[in-house]
């Protein structure tokens, strides 16, 4: 990577990466370096075939990501913030769209901006002491970069207006009661369990990994008859693959199936 000030990497044998902001002294709040850089890694990820399930984490013990970087914003004109903030919809839709399960461990506060980030992903671990909002409104706007979207689509409808028209603040443990987060857990478990989450899919084949995010996605946007069509194509991509091969012969043989995603 170019700057590993903002982003570091890392990657396991079994293709389990770990991305981490770091920017713990600006609360790893989002400034242009850091979108642009997380944008172009996710990119990168779509093809790389040693990176098979991703977590998503940040540096420090006080913010997974406070948001946008406001001392930046502050030097910005209304046509820059305009294109920071289409910026923000870019990366997180690169986030959202990776064909790749992503894991967001957050590991501190995650307010407007970082929340947006973390709904962006697939599942989330938080820090059950922790606090998560988006709070946009007490700042005279709104979640601007998916949060109205993405939201709704986790925790339902009326429960979304809510948090959103309150700017309301959840520790981890209520984000859990309501679904917004898959676990909460104390501090310095966040990231062993968002890793062993992932470690449970490096079990599964990478294509069936693929095509289940692909389906699930996709289904939840159409009605029933048009998402268990999309279902069904889905499942037909992984018909003809070497992995259900071996999966089945896994089976038959009681053994764990080696997987090549193919």
């Amino acid at each position: 990577m170019s700057d590993e000030k903002v982003l570091t990497k890392q990657v396991d044998d079994d293709g389990l990466c770990v991305i981490t902001i770091n920017r713990p002294d600006a609360m790893n709040s989002l400034n242009g370096e850091l979108v642009g850089q997380l944008w172009h890694e996710f990119y990168e990820m779509r093809h790389d075939d040693a990176v098979r399930v991703i977590v998503l984490t940040a540096a420090g013990d006080r913010a997974f990501c406070a948001g946008a970087d406001l001392k930046e914003r502050a030097t910005m004109s209304e046509s820059e913030v305009r294109r920071r903030i289409d910026d923000y919809r870019g990366c997180f839709g690169a986030i959202d769209n990776c064909p790749k399960p992503v894991i967001c461990a957050i590991n501190g506060y995650a307010f407007g901006g970082g929340l947006e980030l973390a709904l962006a992903c697939d599942l989330r671990v938080v820090n059950a002491d922790t606090k998560v909002g988006l709070t946009e409104t007490r700042l005279g706007i709104i979640p601007g970069a998916g949060g109205t979207q993405r939201l709704p689509r986790v925790v339902g409808v009326a429960k979304a207006k809510e948090l959103i028209f309150t700017a309301k603040r959840l520790t981890g443990k209520e984000a859990e009661a309501i679904g917004l987060a898959n676990y909460a857990v104390p501090a310095d478990q966040v990231l062993d369990r968002a890793k062993e989450l992932g470690r449970a899919m490096l079990d599964s084949a990478p294509i069936a990994l693929q095509q289940a995010k692909i389906a699930i996605d996709a289904g939840m946007q159409a009605d029933l008859n048009t998402g268990l069509e999309i279902e069904s194509r889905a499942y037909a991509v992984t018909i003809p693959t070497e992995d259900r091969q071996e999966g089945l012969a896994a089976f038959r043989e009681k053994r764990k199936p080696n997987f090549k995603g193919k």
